[in-house]
């Protein structure tokens, strides 16, 4: 089933994902006397017949992307403060306190149904080449599952086949092979995957697509440091045709925000070109741009039929959010000047912001001021205006009140006003890959493997003035451990609140450092947080540990 869209918006069509009851069971039927097919369910015997079985069944696997769960990654991390326990593990995992009754993922559900799929999927009567392409995507998305398996538990059990009960204790498997299972299984799928898709049933805007492959493949290069790879990965999907997405106007309610108390602009040119560097910055991530070119892979959500609940977990309790994940100081520290292009130089001790903030002090929004375009599209700061969110709205914590942040901050980053205005859930797409990311892998792999070359600045280059900031100073970014400190401050706020944070700050072992306890704008505490050097990884669930009697074994540290 899908659902048509306007041709101004997007002439395509979006993939709506269907749940297929006998891809759920994973069970047949016994035949009765007359041997008809169940009238209440699906069954093996009637369902993998056609095409259109094939398509419900790729469609219903979708679903298991990703989606507004990224955002607790962060709030596992030094960017977020995730305060709920009962929303996520990030309030665990970000305070230390992980014992092995914490499962932070280790779920083979999703791989059992693409498992499940592709034993299956060769029964049905059809094009040839397009099943190729939809067991393709499938296996793509079993790669990403267990992608998303490695970077939590190291080694996990490799299974490529639906288990009977009674032989699904499987021992872990070596993380470098299941590495290498997913970067071959990338490799052959990229062959088969188209890099756009025409519309139409089958071939809607969304599914997976060569870029994504190689996305996926250049993101565990990276991770990997395997330089060389990831940079030459990532050059395959910067020639594929994408763009940053960019805006040449504001709408009227954006027109309205009034940010002469904050920038100090030189001309009418330079307020433009920051105005416009943030509306093309928030807005590559609204429902009304979903799908732009800088988009190579994204979970697909539908108004009113599949929505995603981002204004809710995000916006501060007075406009009917719940605070769920807010900004913590250091990743506000992280945005640097507008006006230099360098880190930002007048960030109060947290003593004397707190001195300056009880007193209603003029010297307290000084630390505000002259900040990234980013900053002010990303982050909800005392006295920041937001007139699409809400008629003459201005940003003012209330501490203590219910559903208010306990770091004094909110996020506005993937919060879609219109949606807000008109009283429904977000509906945005999740972004799952984007260009931007591809450009900080490329510049990073590349300074790690030759260091500084006019490639890495221009990719940075790239994203910087998209967001009106200026270009890198190739004087004062000159040298290898210079410019690798640009890079990943770059990638800290360019992707912020997307999940890659978690991950960051484990492969560059910097979070001994960076995980910190923390502080509301008050230097009140608002979360403690410890570091054990166990947390590099989670543990194996305990009780999967029983039920294996023993084969699963437990990560380094956990008792």
């Amino acid at each position: 089933m899908e659902k048509t869209t306007t041709a101004k918006n997007n002439p395509m069509k979006k993939i709506l994902y269907i749940a297929v009851a006998g891809m759920l069971s994973l069970s047949a039927c016994k035949q009765d006397f007359l041997e008809r097919p169940p009238l209440d369910q699906v069954s093996d015997a009637t369902f993998w017949q056609s095409e259109n079985d094939v398509y419900l069944a790729v469609n219903a696997i979708y679903s298991q992307l990703p989606g507004e769960g990224l955002i607790y990654q962060d709030g596992a991390s030094d960017n977020a403060h995730a305060q709920y326990p009962w929303e996520s593990t990030a309030n665990a995992v970000s305070s230390g306190v992980v014992s092995t009754d914490l499962d932070a993922g280790w779920s083979y559900v999703t791989i059992r149904r693409q498992n499940y799929f592709m034993e299956n999927v060769d029964k049905a009567q059809m094009d040839e080449s397009l099943k190729e392409r939809y067991k393709a995507e499938v296996r793509f998305m079993r790669a990403y599952s267990y992608q998303r398996m490695v970077e939590n538990f190291g080694d996990v059990p490799l299974i490529l086949k639906t288990l009977h009960i009674d032989s699904t204790n499987v021992a872990r498997t070596p993380k470098a092979e299941v590495t290498e299972f997913i970067l071959n299984e990338l490799q052959e799928v990229a062959e088969v995957l188209p890099a756009t898709y025409t519309g139409g049933k089958g071939n809607e805007k969304g599914r997976i697509t060569k870029g994504a492959a190689l996305a996926l493949k250049a993101r565990i290069h990276l991770y990997e440091e395997d330089w060389a790879n990831a940079v030459m990965e990532s050059e395959k999907v910067m020639n594929l045709g994408y763009s940053l997405f960019k805006l040449n106007e504001e709408e009227a309610a954006d027109a309205q925000d009034d940010y002469s108390p904050w920038v100090d602009f030189d001309n009418e040119a330079d307020e433009e070109r920051f105005r416009l560097g943030l509306r093309s910055y928030e807005g590559l991530f609204r429902a009304k741009h979903e799908g732009n070119s800088e988009v190579i892979l994204d979970r697909q959500y539908i108004v009113q039929t599949d929505a995603q609940y981002l204004n809710t977990y995000l916006l501060p309790g007075t406009i009917g959010g719940w605070s769920s994940v807010t900004p913590t100081q250091a990743l506000v520290d992280a945005y640097g000047n507008y006006k230099t292009g360098e880190a930002a130089d007048n960030i109060p001790s947290d003593a004397q912001r707190a001195s300056w903030y009880d007193s209603k002090s003029p010297e307290f929004k000084k630390e505000y001021q002259n900040r990234d375009p980013r900053f002010y599209a990303s982050i909800l700061f005392e006295n920041t205006p937001w007139n699409a969110i809400e008629d003459n709205y201005t940003f003012s914590w209330s501490q203590g009140a219910s559903n208010m942040s306990q770091t004094g901050y909110n996020f506005r980053k993937l919060v879609d006003p219109a949606a807000q205005r008109a009283t429904l859930d977000n509906h945005s797409n999740i972004i799952i890959f984007r260009l931007a990311e591809i450009l900080l892998t490329y510049a990073e792999a590349k300074n790690e493997l030759s260091g500084p070359d006019a490639s890495i600045y221009d990719a940075l280059d790239q994203i910087r003035t998209r967001s009106g900031m200026p270009v890198v100073n190739r004087t004062a970014y000159a040298d290898h451990a210079s410019l690798r400190e640009l890079i990943r401050n770059e990638r800290r706020v360019e992707l912020a609140l997307e999940g890659q944070r978690y991950m960051d700050i484990r492969r560059w072992k910097i979070a001994p450092q960076v995980m910190k306890s923390i502080k509301n704008i008050r230097n009140s505490l608002a979360q403690e947080r410890l570091w054990n050097d166990k947390l590099y990884l989670m543990p194996v669930p305990q009780s999967q540990i029983d039920l294996s009697e023993g084969l699963l074994t437990q990560n380094k540290g956990y008792n």
